[in-house]
């Protein structure tokens, strides 16, 4: 595998854990009902250690990884003088350490008492994402569009990962609906996240929309350019997952009501996640190209 490669899955599989630990978290903390919310967090807790060590590895892999595809490739991944560089010249430099800080706080997270452990790590998370604003094409601006530009990001990859990392607890939470003790809480939470994700969605459009001009100045129609190629396919995931959402929200919850049958919504949701999946991989790579 080359430099570049594991770079790009290194990217994915960070990207894919912060998303959960953020959106998972998020959604069960302010979102669903407080004793539903705790016995969610319960079944996820092997899911959260996952996600916590993806977060761990990628973040200690990532800079002997920058130091391999900005130098001559693997002999220069462990090369001090080449991360010192990196660490104290780049934008990627100081991403990684915003990034190395936010790791150390989540597994630190993990010792709170439980009542607290939760938002703890939805915070963190949450700071987590936020620090892949200091590098990339969030920065690629100078001047006075820079704070801008890394501000509309941030907000792009929080609402982004709260719609997309909640979709996990959902998917619990509708086996849920069978059992009559969370019957009532379960249908709650399903429509508060129905109705939180009419506002996620509206910040993912908006935010991309100002992101895609920002960077490149024009709608992504240069498709003899990788960038804008795989930016207009990302665009058309995001189509779509906007009309099964808005299926779900519509058309499927609101006969939970009248019908026990899940089959449909969850079949719904489990595509959202794997479209999803492919929103993060599109970007991890394209993330890496030249926009123009």
């Amino acid at each position: 595998m080359t430099p570049d490669a594991a770079l790009i899955l290194c990217r994915f599989l960070f990207d894919a854990a912060a998303v959960f630990l953020w959106g998972a978290s998020a959604y069960l903390c302010w979102v669903v009902p407080a004793d539903l919310a705790a016995q969610v967090s319960r079944r996820l807790r092997n899911w959260y250690i996952l996600a916590l060590v993806l977060v761990i590895g990628t973040t200690a892999s990532l800079l002997p990884l920058r130091a391999a595809t900005i130098g001559e490739g693997w002999s220069d991944a462990l090369v001090p003088e080449m991360m010192r560089t990196i660490l104290s010249g780049t934008t990627v430099g100081q991403a990684w350490i915003a990034q190395a800080g936010a790791t150390v706080l989540l597994a630190i997270s993990r010792l709170a008492p439980l009542p607290f452990r939760d938002r703890a790590r939805a915070i963190i998370a949450g700071l987590l994402l936020l620090s892949l604003t200091i590098s990339g094409h969030a920065a690629m601006n100078s001047g006075a569009l820079r704070a801008p530009q890394r501000l509309n990001d941030g907000l792009h990859l929080l609402s982004g990962g709260a719609w997309l990392g909640a979709l996990v607890p959902v998917i619990v939470i509708l086996a849920m609906l069978r059992d009559a003790r969370w019957q009532n809480d379960a249908r709650a939470a399903l429509m508060r996240f129905s109705t939180a994700g009419h506002v996620a969605v509206a910040v993912v459009i908006a935010t991309g929309i100002i992101n895609t001009f920002l960077i490149i100045g024009s709608p992504p129609l240069n498709w003899r350019l990788d960038y804008q190629f795989l930016l207009s396919v990302k665009i058309l995931i995001v189509f779509v997952l906007v009309a099964l959402a808005i299926t779900n929200r519509y058309i499927l919850v609101p006969r939970l009501a009248r019908s026990p049958s899940l089959q449909l919504l969850k079949w719904a949701t489990g595509a959202e996640m794997v479209l999803g999946l492919a929103v993060l991989g599109l970007v991890s790579v394209f993330g890496t190209m030249p926009p123009t």
